[in-house]
């Protein structure tokens, strides 16, 4: 099955008022600031998106107002679930509502057997076949890591397409990059591993910082890409207090705020999430205002 999926995607974030309901306008301004900063594709419904805290008809608004606004760029639909059942249920409304492809997670906190895993990525494909699958491994939030062989049963399934790799294991990252089928890709899950990622055979990343500094993001990607490492180099170094202050806090709490300092939608999060703290909040306003500076200097 056939989708070029690689260079930038961005995990949208889901904007909320601050009296906690769905902010539509945020949304079709933060999705118009990723397209015109240079995003390859959009993510809607990811763990950043805060899917979870989503009711359906939520889920449905947010992926077709992505859809709408999303200048025709491929837009991925995280469709993962604790139970195969509810994953192939969601999967099926992805497809229904114009997703190029389901983004889907290592079930969390059921925990299955490597075989399980398999089993659950087969079963999503004979149910919902004309769609193509994105695998996402993220051990620190499902509590299992898909292994680089188990990722190898997965290319026999033909609508496995990709993978978005979390593990922040390098090794592990280019061990499945060492095994990737023809017309198969792996992606960066993490902004600070994005150019260690590309050096050793990665096709792109779904990041977070791109919700509030996609340009840059697409600076240091194309670098990496173009094998030009040295101005990677230079261009991750000037990121990476951006990084590091998106890291302070579980993800999505400090893009939120970022999004917020920006501009963009308000830094309100739904419980059990709270709102990043005054630390974090400073952090991140004196990186982004030093990345500010150095473009403009």
């Amino acid at each position: 099955m056939k989708l070029p999926l690689q260079g930038l995607g961005v995990a949208l974030a889901t904007p909320f008022t601050e009296d906690d309901a769905l902010d539509t306008q945020s949304l079709v301004r933060l999705v118009q600031h990723v397209v015109a900063g240079g995003v390859d594709f959009v993510v809607a419904l990811g763990s950043t998106g805060e899917a979870s805290m989503l009711s359906e008809q939520e889920r449905d608004h947010v992926v077709a107002t992505t859809r709408r606004h999303c200048a025709g760029l491929p837009m991925l639909v995280g469709t993962g679930a604790m139970s195969t059942a509810q994953c192939i249920a969601w999967t099926r409304r992805a497809a229904e509502l114009g997703a190029a492809a389901a983004l889907v997670v290592v079930p969390p906190y059921t925990k299955p057997t490597q075989a399980g895993i398999v089993a659950h990525f087969t079963a999503i494909a004979h149910a919902v076949p004309t769609l193509p699958l994105v695998a996402y491994n993220v051990p620190s939030r499902v509590g299992t890591n898909l292994l680089p062989a188990t990722v190898r049963e997965l290319w026999a399934i033909p609508t496995v397409i990709a993978i978005k790799e979390s593990s922040t294991d390098l090794q592990q990252i280019a061990r499945i990059v060492a095994d990737l089928p023809e017309g198969r890709t792996l992606l960066a899950g993490d902004d600070a591993l994005v150019v260690p990622t590309i050096a050793v055979g990665g096709s792109g990343v779904i990041s977070v910082a791109a919700n509030v500094i996609p340009a840059a993001m697409r600076t240091m990607l194309t670098a990496a890409r173009s094998d030009d490492f040295a101005s990677a180099r230079r261009h991750h170094a000037r990121l990476l207090p951006v990084f590091e202050a998106l890291s302070n806090e579980p993800n999505p709490i400090p893009i939120k705020a970022a999004l917020a300092i920006a501009g963009i939608c308000a830094a309100t999060v739904r419980l059990p999430l709270l709102p990043a703290a005054t630390a974090t909040c400073e952090r991140l306003r004196l990186a982004l205002s030093r990345l500010t500076e150095a473009a403009h200097a």
